[in-house]
């Protein structure tokens, strides 16, 4: 298995954990958007949207989207509830994550991190703080009693929304104000096989 991206894009690297989670060999093959390297022929020819992580499987079948690429990873696993309703619950905040999350905290983390802040964007990222803190206020309220998005039971939901909220503070967002978010990360920052974000990624 092979894998195209970037370990510091949160949607990589949920993948990422989620294959050192299973314990899935794969090779990591580093993409530098910033060099438009996700818009060369070679990569078009895998993922036309241009955009990371794209995985080839052994058979040369290609996935891209990363909640996409958790859910076939993770087929059969414990990480997929077996109820149907925790399993819908499960794709409801991985579609939160998508829909509401990364368009606000990834964003913000993006203009901040990767681009420097520049004067361009700082009026778009100003808009996206209260944003920001509205959907890490909803996490912080899941997360009230609770070790896991679903209860007390470690799923995709998790692993989806981690990957760019441990590291929200990079796009401005003071996670010291939501004590459940901040103890839920340490959990799964202490789970067997985790990986973090600055580890370098070679083949496994």
């Amino acid at each position: 298995m092979k894998v195209y991206g970037d370990i510091q894009s949160g949607n990589c690297y949920k993948v990422k954990l989620l294959l050192n989670f299973l314990e899935l060999a794969h090779e990591w093959i580093h993409i530098d958007v910033l060099k438009a390297e996700t818009h060369t022929p070679e990569f078009l020819k895998m993922n036309p949207n241009a955009k990371i992580p794209v995985v080839q499987l052994e058979d040369g079948q290609l996935l891209a989207e990363s909640n996409a690429i958790l859910g076939y990873l993770a087929e059969g696993t414990h990480f997929i509830p077996s109820d149907r309703y925790k399993k819908a619950k499960m794709y409801e905040w991985m579609f939160f994550e998508q829909y509401s999350h990364e368009p606000c905290i990834a964003v913000a983390r993006f203009i901040q991190k990767y681009q420097g802040m520049p004067e361009a964007r700082l009026e778009e990222y100003q808009k996206l703080q209260p944003k920001g803190h509205k959907v890490l206020a909803i996490l912080e309220q899941a997360l009230d009693g609770h070790h896991y998005l679903l209860g007390e039971e470690v799923s995709l939901a998790d692993i989806s929304l981690y990957a760019y909220t441990h590291v929200a503070d990079e796009g401005g967002f003071d996670l010291n104000l939501y004590p459940n978010i901040q103890r839920w990360c340490q959990r799964i920052a202490n789970s067997a096989g985790y990986v973090g974000m600055n580890t370098q990624t070679t083949a496994v």
